[in-house]
């Protein structure tokens, strides 16, 4: 077997994503993917995503840095996921109709208001709607609608039929996958394993950590990069549509109901994603009262959604980080060991360009400059 130059931590669409180009620019790769063996009990945050790539409709206050990283992805998800297309010889489900943001009651329109007012005043394209125009678009909205607004750039895609077709594209261009929990990385090294005897040693010309939140529990991580990492649960609900009706959304539905946050992503298949909470926990337990809340804000926006089938629910723990960046960039000085994590609500949509910089550092050049923000360097 020859030597290999790159060891990837972390198998969700993050680290399969930069094994891949790194495999495509002729590296040998190996992938340690704790999930490998049984993909239905991994915690990867890919598999509950909704695959919303929203850098318009979910920017916010006070993340400048962060959006223009996000709308440096958004620009080249597209071209990315073409050649990803291509390789694998499967399509991923991205779709382009934009994302309609909509508010339930007066106050969920000031509320609405006040964000496209700092949107419009970073420069972003969002369109103000009426209450009339919103139900043009989407006629299955509730007449209760006040308004919204349309971010006509944003995109979506199944998260699984992506993180489906990276595999299938990284196996194509050689990387192999192998079973594994790691437990501490160091320069050119990594352990697998929970016990002295049973631990797995690796070494290559170089490692990329690529672990989302569980890297805050490897040792060989700088202590305040660890610390600055933090699940964050969210628990998300699949609905599906019976042959009956009509699909009830062609646009992804951000929809704001008495102040509460909610978002509803259609696929091409049928299914309707509904998510998600947000919350400062470490479980990945579906519970009755997310279900339940979910379910009634989701039929209070757009009331036919009563009549899907109910198909799945479930959680996951986003990768989340103490100022809500991602870390990407060397932790030693060769260049040895490379962090790509902490992406939180935004793994899918930074997962090409994370793998584009990633790659980049590998062959020791800088990232693009939306990166330079992001270095681990910030939390030491």
């Amino acid at each position: 077997m020859p030597p290999t130059d790159v060891i990837v931590v972390g198998g969700g669409v993050i680290g399969t994503a930069i094994a891949w180009r790194a495999a495509r620019a002729g590296s040998t790769v190996v992938l340690i993917d704790p999930g490998h063996d049984d993909p239905l009990t991994s915690d990867k945050a890919s598999l509950v995503a909704a695959g919303m790539l929203g850098p318009v409709s979910e920017s916010v206050f006070g993340e400048q840095d962060l959006l223009a990283l996000n709308l440096h992805a958004v620009d080249r998800f597209p071209a990315f996921n073409a050649e990803l297309e291509q390789a694998a010889g499967q399509p991923t489900g991205l779709r382009a109709e934009g994302t309609l943001a909509v508010a339930y009651d007066s106050g969920d329109l000031a509320a609405l208001d006040r964000l496209t007012d700092f949107r419009h005043s970073l420069g972003l394209v969002a369109e103000r709607l009426d209450a009339r125009e919103c139900r043009r678009r989407e006629p299955f909205l509730a007449p209760s609608i006040r308004g919204g607004v349309l971010a006509v750039g944003d995109l979506s895609i199944d998260n699984r039929r992506y993180l489906a077709a990276l595999r299938k594209a990284a196996a194509a261009a050689g990387v192999r996958t192998v079973a594994g929990a790691v437990t501490q990385v160091g320069p050119g090294h990594v352990s697998t394993g929970g016990s002295v005897t049973s631990e797995r040693h690796r070494t290559a010309r170089q490692v990329v950590l690529a672990a989302g939140h569980a890297t805050r529990l490897i040792d060989g991580v700088p202590p305040a990069v660890r610390r600055a990492i933090r699940p964050v649960k969210g628990q998300i609900l699949r609905l599906r549509h019976p042959g009956t009706i009509p699909p009830v959304l062609t646009h992804t539905v951000r929809v704001i109901v008495q102040g509460r946050d909610l978002y509803l992503v259609p696929r091409a298949d049928g299914e309707l994603v509904v998510g998600a909470t947000q919350e400062e926990r470490a479980d990945r337990d579906v519970t009755a009262g997310a279900v339940h809340d979910l379910l009634r804000d989701a039929a209070i926006a757009v009331p036919a959604v009563s009549e899907l089938i109910f198909a799945e629910a479930s959680a996951g723990l986003r990768p989340g980080t103490s100022d809500n960046g991602p870390i990407l960039g060397p932790l030693d000085p060769a260049g040895r060991l490379v962090i790509a994590a902490g992406h939180f609500r935004n793994g899918i949509l930074l997962s090409a360009v994370t793998a584009d910089a990633v790659t980049a550092v590998l062959d020791g050049k800088e990232p693009h400059h939306a990166w330079l923000p992001f270095n681990p360097g910030r939390f030491t």
